[in-house]
């Protein structure tokens, strides 16, 4: 198993990469304690049926600059293939801004190919390549050194069978003609504003009971100083105070450094000191915001007429399209989806794009009273009007 600890050295292995069709890439990396992911080892392979073809790379190495390899992710030439892409592209959103290009997700892919919600490697590569995946290193700490030869071998593990699982989707892709829709699917994964968390828009993950303009501008400046706080300090959001208590704090409002004494939710460390000091200022600010700069809440799906009987018809559609066309269910629309079409909502993703082909037009004639739902023994056969 090759290590790579020097520029020079993946320069010529990425050089090498460039020259076969596509790549397969995985991460290890630690988030426990830092608000940004630290990556520890980077995973590289490409074409060919041995680990020759396949190396680890140590980015914890002195001196060594990922640059060889964000230039393969620009070279539009060779395809990058993950699996679960989302973590490991933010990884490198963050450091140099740049996506790998083309992009293929086994996972999206997986789910259009019918293997279900969200498979894991595990189950694809038991599936596709028949074997089986030595699990005991997954949770083990990736920053240390040296790496274990267990969990070298764990980690080329995740770029040799994705070589195969890869080919085998690529090719039913290919076969199904449905290849634009994992890429519809991929677009989001590449815009950066998926990985791109405003303070100011914080304020929109947090959980409340009530929608009070005041209560809600206090949320929303807590919210929004907790966010800067952890990435300017790079530490994760809920050591510096976490939801629970930013509810508390709103409702309170403290004033004062003995205010927070009083908190039952507070951690003991953001009693005292710039967290402290975050907190009062960001309550203050809260409190002071006219009324009519006090951020909105979006209730418009809690008022929801839903058609009961109508959502109920939408899911057995649902059901039957995707058993139909062996598509994970979840990726066409996820149950809110289905009652805000009952409710006469059409500006859901299920209703667009490819979803619309497979599920999308007939849920919308199935709302206009233009088809029927029939059953059979164990299957839904739709019926025109």
């Amino acid at each position: 198993m090759k290590t790579l600890t020097t520029t020079d050295a993946l320069h010529a292995f990425c050089k090498e990469a460039a020259n076969h069709p596509y790549v397969t890439v995985d991460t290890e990396f630690l988030r426990e304690r830092t608000y940004y992911s630290k990556l520890c080892l980077i995973q590289l392979a490409f074409s060919g049926d041995g680990e020759s073809d396949a190396v680890l790379v140590d980015p914890l190495a002195e001196g060594l600059s990922l640059a060889p390899l964000y230039d393969l992710f620009r070279d539009e030439t060779v395809v990058k293939v993950f699996h679960a892409a989302r973590q490991d592209l933010e990884i490198f959103w963050v450091d140099a801004a740049v996506f790998p290009k083309p992009l293929f997700d086994t996972q999206v892919a997986a789910m259009v190919c019918g293997f279900g919600d969200q498979v894991g490697y595990e189950t694809l590569v038991r599936k596709i390549v028949k074997e089986g995946i030595d699990k005991s290193s997954r949770f083990t700490d990736w920053s240390r050194r040296p790496l274990s030869d267990a969990q070298k071998t764990y980690a080329l593990a995740d770029v040799t069978h994705l070589r195969q699982v890869y080919e085998f989707l690529a090719a039913d892709l290919e076969r199904s003609g449905r290849s634009h829709w994992v890429s519809e699917e991929l677009q989001v994964l590449t815009d950066p504003a998926t990985y791109e968390i405003q303070p100011q828009e914080a304020w929109r993950r947090v959980k409340t009971r009530t929608s009070s303009g005041k209560f809600m501008a206090v949320v929303r400046e807590l919210a929004a100083f907790r966010e800067d706080y952890a990435q300017t300090n790079n530490v994760p959001r809920n050591r510096v105070f976490k939801d629970d208590a930013l509810v508390e704090l709103a409702s309170t409002k403290p004033r004062t450094t003995a205010d927070l004494g009083g908190s039952r939710l507070l951690l003991r460390e953001a009693r005292k000191g710039a967290i402290a000091e975050g907190i009062l200022q960001a309550v203050a600010k809260g409190i002071d915001c006219p009324p009519e700069q006090h951020p909105k809440v979006d209730r418009s799906r809690e008022k929801m007429q839903v058609n009961p009987a109508l959502a109920d018809l939408l899911r057995v559609l649902l059901k039957a399209k995707t058993e139909s066309a062996g598509v994970a269910a979840k990726l066409i629309a996820p149950s809110a989806d289905l009652d805000a079409i009952a409710s006469g909502q059409r500006d859901v993703a299920a209703l667009t794009g490819w979803r619309k082909e497979v599920f999308g037009e007939d849920a919308l004639r199935l709302c206009n009273g233009e088809i029927a739902l029939s059953a059979k023994g164990q299957s839904v056969k739709v019926v025109a009007l």
